[in-house]
């Protein structure tokens, strides 16, 4: 069974269902039904069409639960109406079911988390780690969208904002996370980019392709992750630098700078160094600032500690961290980091090994995990 495919299409298929006039929350709920089906019979008998398959069933799944709520009767009206059984044209519905996914009648974070799960594919636990929020309250926050829009007809679509929060979500996932969703994400930005004139989207797409450039060097033979300072940087693909490098360029000339481009920039900068000692920090530290001012995030002002600390020194950015939330997500291991290019081992390895027993994924774990053994050992019994 390819899983890979079954997600590829789930987003084609729940459109199909939306344009044929089911709610949102029953057309997901079929189409559900419908991939649960496939596992059991795709194994043995797999479709000529599997995007006509799915939507065929889903399609009755729908139905059957239309016929058996007297609350949609109405609905019946169309049960004459469905469709034969046969190839469903080829398109791609996905990033027209991410704008519709951004309903005005949702606010926008309930919008992101709704598009999230139903269109990227990503875990409540993957996106409340995202908002930073417990994973229970993240599940009501989805819960409390498929209500608001049940029912509702998803003929409006949302903002454009929204769509690019999601889409940049989706690509740190996939770059970062346990699902491989970065080329989905980039494939869609491509497309929402050329067809809109919006300078954010361009610096969305701009910073796609200056992280995907470096995708290649970011792990070892065995798997395992390698920091930024120690990438081979001959691996890193010169072809995407450039175009995000220009992409950026443009946006930035229509002086409407927003968080996209000013992180596009800091990725450009980091690109552009031959190595990472000769990499930019003081621009860098100069960009994050305009990050600050733009979103106030903390997990902005997390990574401007990193860069103070290489501008100016590890005491500086410790000086700099130590203003915000110990609690944030990878803050022991900035302070970790900190504290190991300050000459204070000790420090270091225990917060490395705090910061391990955090982490959200096995990569990052064993990273973290080896960094404490190496101090560890370099101090001796």
């Amino acid at each position: 069974m390819d899983e890979v495919l079954l997600r590829s299409l789930t987003p084609g298929v729940l459109t199909v269902l939306v344009r044929r006039g089911a709610d949102f929350a029953a057309a997901e709920d079929a189409v559900q039904d419908a991939l649960v089906e496939a596992f059991r019979v795709w194994p043995a008998d797999p479709p000529r069409d599997p995007k006509g398959w799915l939507v065929t069933v889903a399609w009755r799944r729908f139905l059957d639960a239309a016929r058996a709520d007297t609350a949609r009767r109405r609905r019946e009206d169309r049960v004459d109406d469905e469709p034969p059984p046969g190839p469903v044209p080829a398109a791609d519905d996905t990033l027209h079911l991410y704008f519709l996914c951004a309903h005005p009648s949702l606010s926008p974070s309930a919008a992101v988390a709704l598009t999230l799960r139903a269109v990227g594919g990503l875990t409540t636990r993957q996106i409340a780690r995202a908002y930073l929020v417990p994973e229970a309250t993240m599940a009501q926050r989805i819960s409390r969208a498929k209500r608001t829009v049940s029912g509702v007809r998803l003929d409006r679509p949302g903002d454009v904002a929204t769509v690019l929060r999601v889409l940049y979500l989706v690509f740190n996932e996939g770059y970062s996370g346990d699902v491989d969703l970065a080329a989905e994400a980039v494939r869609l930005t491509r497309q929402l980019a050329a067809r809109i004139d919006h300078p954010e989207a361009a610096g969305l797409l701009a910073l796609m392709l200056l992280h995907h450039a470096r995708r290649t060097a970011r792990t070892a033979p065995d798997g395992s992750l390698v920091p930024l300072e120690e990438q081979d940087r001959s691996r890193w693909d010169t072809r995407l630098i450039a175009e995000g490098v220009g992409i950026l360029q443009g946006a930035l000339a229509r002086d409407r700078l927003g968080e996209y481009q000013a992180q596009a920039a800091i990725a450009a900068l980091h690109a552009d160094a031959p190595t990472a000692g000769e990499t930019d920090w003081v621009q860098i530290v100069e960009w994050y600032d305009e990050l600050v001012r733009l979103t106030g995030s903390p997990v902005v002002r997390l990574n401007r500690a990193v860069a103070v600390g290489e501008a100016d020194g590890p005491r500086a950015g410790l000086a700099a961290l130590a203003e915000l939330d110990p609690g944030l997500p990878r803050h022991p291991a900035v302070a970790a980091h900190l504290h190991e290019r300050d000459g204070d081992p000790v420090t270091a390895a225990r917060l490395y090994a705090e910061a391990a027993r955090k982490a959200t994924n096995l990569a990052e774990r064993d990273h973290l995990t080896r960094r404490a053994a190496r101090l560890n050992a370099h101090r001796g019994p």
